[in-house]
């Protein structure tokens, strides 16, 4: 038996047929999509991305990039006691940071994170919805949260947590 939300019942015209139900909730979604990917955001970001292809100077320090990243990861497969380690490590550095002198480069990464916090906080808007205790996963590589599986404490019964 699939149960939906008062609100959701109240704005979407609840039908108890599961098909109808889950039908509103692609249109909706379908929706959703559209009004984000139509957003100044969006918009930004593809300008921005369309800005980085363009530009050659971009695209050469790009290549440049992935070459370093490329020995690196040669490198690291025998971890921190390659002999050329901390030199490919110290040349991916320089690399990026080629890389971010670029305007266009700069502005599309900003871009690309504001899209990103975006989609993040809408997936959080939706699964806090329906419960507070859903996760919603990120690109964060340095997560806050806590709870199960992220080291904090949590109500869950499982008995993995403190």
């Amino acid at each position: 038996m699939v149960k939906s939300l008062p609100a959701a019942e109240a704005s979407v015209g609840y039908s108890p047929d599961p098909a109808t139900d889950l039908t509103a909730i692609a249109a909706r979604a379908f929706e959703l999509g559209d009004l984000i990917k139509h957003s100044a955001l969006t918009e930004d970001y593809v300008y921005w991305k369309r800005s980085v292809e363009r530009s050659g100077e971009a695209q050469l320090r790009i290549r440049e990039f992935i070459k370093a990243k490329d020995k690196f990861s040669e490198c690291e497969r025998f971890g921190r006691f390659h002999p050329d380690y901390n030199e490919a490590l110290d040349r991916v550095y320089e690399a990026e940071a080629k890389l971010e002198e670029i305007e266009s480069v700069r502005r599309f990464k900003e871009a690309e994170r504001a899209v990103d916090l975006l989609l993040h906080e809408v997936s959080l808007l939706i699964a806090h919805s329906v419960s507070e205790t859903i996760k919603v996963p990120d690109n964060d590589p340095n997560p806050k949260a806590s709870g199960c599986g992220n080291g904090g404490s949590c109500s869950c019964g499982s008995g993995g947590c403190g």
